[in-house]
């Protein structure tokens, strides 16, 4: 972690999320560090840390009000705070397009998405406090900078094959980003 990070009023997070969402945003600031990006593209991978999982433990009837309607209003219930999180953000005048692109599919993936909804998605599955291939996704987070494209295609093949074997739905989202990185 890179510091104290700040994060919403309107968050509802325990102490085990807020510390999975630091390490997300301190992954995100140390490459946008080795990379040199621009003030804006740091913010916004700041930011995108900091807010994909601030509703991740909202109560069900919150999340489901606040995707009513949407692309997800019928999607299960632990995919559903990032598009409610999106959605505060949109009521709250968030303007750039690609922080709540980012926010709003970082659980599924979404073909559409920039560098900042790429790089969330990739922190998020490689952030270090997670338990399984320890090895293999360290030795991802530090080849980012240096291929970001390469380790993005390998993160998006691993979180698939994960949800296959896990038996869990793909959603169209999904296999189109696949089908734009293979």
């Amino acid at each position: 972690m890179t510091g104290p990070f700040e994060f919403p009023a309107w968050a509802q997070i325990g102490e085990k999320r807020r510390a999975h969402i630091e390490r997300v945003t301190g992954l995100l600031v140390q490459w946008t560090q080795e990379m040199a990006l621009a003030r804006a593209d740091a913010d916004a991978w700041r930011d995108v840390g900091l807010w994909h999982d601030a509703l991740r433990d909202a109560p069900e009837s919150e999340l489901r009000a606040l995707t009513a309607g949407g692309p997800f209003a019928d999607a299960p219930v632990d995919v559903l705070h990032g598009p409610a999180a999106a959605t505060r953000l949109e009521r709250l005048g968030e303007p750039r397009d690609g922080v709540l692109l980012a926010v709003r599919y970082h659980t599924v993936g979404n073909p559409a998405w920039d560098r900042t909804g790429r790089a969330l998605f990739m922190a998020d599955f490689l952030e270090p406090g997670r338990g399984f291939q320890k090895a293999d996704r360290a030795f991802l987070a530090t080849r980012v900078p240096r291929d970001f494209d390469g380790v993005f295609r390998q993160v998006v093949r691993m979180r698939l094959e994960w949800t296959l074997r896990e038996g869990k739905s793909l959603f169209p989202e999904s296999v189109g980003l696949w089908n734009s990185v293979r």
